[in-house]
């Protein structure tokens, strides 16, 4: 849990004073932490301002309390029936033992009062606080919470399948609601969300064969098979989630898109986007994971060079002028666009957004979803926004002729305006607008900056140092002088925490172009992507193969996942 807005916990206060964090850092931190519904500690870390080592080492010699490394722990031993699963999944912490009526328990902050009272309460025991460092605390939580209780396969278990009508014709809404609400399946459901959520999954696809059914989650970007329940509950599944969702459940014939949400805490709660998709052998399910607190990590946390931060915030807080963000589907452009919009979002400024749909609520922010078949489509929501005295304006996409230019006269009129294209790289933008049909004085007069990114999987800890061979690191993109051996490529390994993948999280590649008089001038002499490219190369623009490469040096990630999601 947060504190209240404004206010430290100990623990901040203790690293202020004895100079660890800066004091307008800590009150950064604190800040975004309860906007998020985090703790300080979990958001401390996530802005990379300390480690977690580095945070329970100080916490335990601060305030006198005993170190543990979780990593030395064997969690099938741990007193699991201790503290209630809610409060483990909430608060984060973890019984590691009980002596006569004392409760010694895991938790990275070990200053965080409330918490300490609420186990106290609920336990009826005198908590002993034990410090561990926050990552590794999360992977036992999440271990605890698959271990806790039934597994999916389980839980299908207990379904009475003898019972179960597959239909064709249509049913009564609240007959079925009443069956679903009632049936074990809503706990089998209820697993597979917590399990998503609690692994940093993106995605949950159901999905229905002839012979079998299966369920997937989308982590860091790949599909992973997670369960195959039944096939005769298909049906049931299919019903429970459209009901909740508040979809149709009798048209099983067309897509349907919903949204519903699920709360896990007073100040947690996500967002789920639903999509039903008709297919040969029953409705295809997706389900996107719209997490609000990823919108608030901070414009540090996703990966932008200095240069590349510095360039970005100078563009969005100009007075007017209109910044693209580019990209293909699923490489983190929505978040870059609402992480802007939140540093954007003050007191004093107007700000519009035009969304399909529009993923992630931002209080204090105006937003709009469009619906093309009620006749509001971008270029709609646009011509309306310019009447309602907006400072930011916010356009999901530019798809068409007339959407882009009312955007580009939005821009030139004293607005600030966001948006994205399904582009490529950064320079190919400005000709994709040329060919939608925009004159490029308008292009050149408008367009402030452009930043194309990809998504690259982050290295788990269990990384380990490889030799590559020079020809290939040159073949990569590297220069013979940066083969100095200064510094060291990894490999991924595969552990427990990253599920023997070797990647855990994602890193952003980022290629920031900002629009020189030199680009201007191409523009006007309807250059080709070219010939931006490579005035950007000669203005310092990192493509995003020379980005992905930096992130190699760093040890963030390894060379063949660059070479991958950089593939030119």
């Amino acid at each position: 849990m947060s504190a209240a807005p404004g206010t430290f916990s100990p623990l901040g206060r203790a690293l202020v004073q004895q100079g660890r964090l800066v004091q307008a850092d800590a009150t950064a931190i604190q800040l975004e932490a309860t906007k998020a519904g985090v703790s300080f500690v979990q958001q401390l870390i996530a802005s990379r301002k300390l480690s977690a080592r580095d945070v329970s080492q100080f916490a335990a010699n601060a305030f006198g309390y005993p170190l543990l490394d979780l990593a030395s722990v064997d969690t099938d031993q741990l007193p699991l029936n201790l503290i209630d699963a809610k409060i483990v999944a909430n608060h984060r912490v973890i019984a590691l033992g009980k002596r006569g009526n004392r409760l010694f328990v895991g938790m990275s902050d070990p200053t965080n009062e409330q918490v300490i009272q609420e186990v106290k309460f609920a336990t009826g025991m005198t908590m002993e606080p034990v410090v561990v460092e926050d990552d590794k605390l999360s992977a036992v939580v999440r271990r605890l919470a698959e271990s806790a209780g039934k597994t999916l396969e389980s839980v299908t278990e207990d379904v009475d399948l003898s019972g179960v009508e597959v239909t064709d014709g249509e049913t009564q809404p609240e007959v079925v609601t009443e069956e679903i609400d009632d049936a074990p399946v809503v706990k089998y459901v209820q697993k597979i969300l917590l399990d998503a959520i609690n692994g940093g999954a993106s995605d949950i696809h159901f999905e229905p064969y002839e012979k079998f059914y299966r369920v997937r989650y989308r982590m860091d970007g790949v599909l992973y098979d997670v369960a195959q329940p039944p096939l005769a509950i298909k049906e049931k599944i299919a019903s429970r989630i459209k009901v909740v969702s508040r979809l149709d459940i009798s048209e099983k014939r067309v897509p349907q898109d919903g949204r519903m949400k699920m709360v896990l805490s007073k100040s947690r709660a996500i967002d789920f986007r639903v999509s039903t998709l008709p297919t040969l052998f029953g409705e295809k399910i997706c389900m996107r994971i719209l997490d609000p607190s990823s919108a608030t990590l901070g414009i540090e946390a996703l990966g932008y060079e200095p240069d590349q931060k510095e360039a970005l915030l100078r563009a969005i807080e100009r007075p007017y002028g209109m910044v693209l963000v580019t990209g293909p589907t699923g490489s983190g452009k929505t978040v870059s666009l609402y992480t802007c919009l939140n540093i954007l979002n003050k007191p004093g400024i107007n700000i519009s957004t035009a969304e399909d749909p529009a993923e992630i609520n931002l209080p204090g922010i105006n937003q709009v979803n469009v619906n093309d078949k009620a006749g509001l489509n971008f270029a709609v929501a646009l011509k309306a926004f310019l009447r309602q005295d907006p400072d930011i304006i916010m356009v999901g996409e530019i798809r068409d002729l007339e959407t882009g230019e009312i955007a580009i006269k939005a821009a030139q009129t004293g607005h600030m305006v966001l948006s994205t294209l399904h582009t490529n790289d950064a320079p190919s933008t400005l000709t994709r607008l040329m060919n939608m049909g925009i004159a490029p004085f308008n292009i050149a007069s408008s367009v402030i900056l452009i930043t194309a990114q990809r998504l690259a999987r982050r290295l788990c800890s269990c990384k380990r140092p490889v030799s590559i061979p020079e020809e290939a690191m040159i073949r990569a993109g590297f220069a013979e002088d940066e083969l100095d051996g200064t510094w060291q490529t990894y490999e991924p390994v595969g552990c427990e925490v990253c599920k023997n993948t070797g990647y855990k999280g994602r890193v952003g590649i980022y290629e920031v172009m900002p629009i020189s008089e030199e680009i201007e001038r191409i523009i006007m002499k309807n250059g080709t992507a070219i010939d931006v490219a490579d005035q950007a190369q000669r203005d310092g623009v990192r493509n995003l193969r020379q980005s992905g490469l930096l992130k190699v040096k760093k040890g963030l990630t390894s060379l063949e996942e660059v070479e991958a999601v950089t593939n030119e």
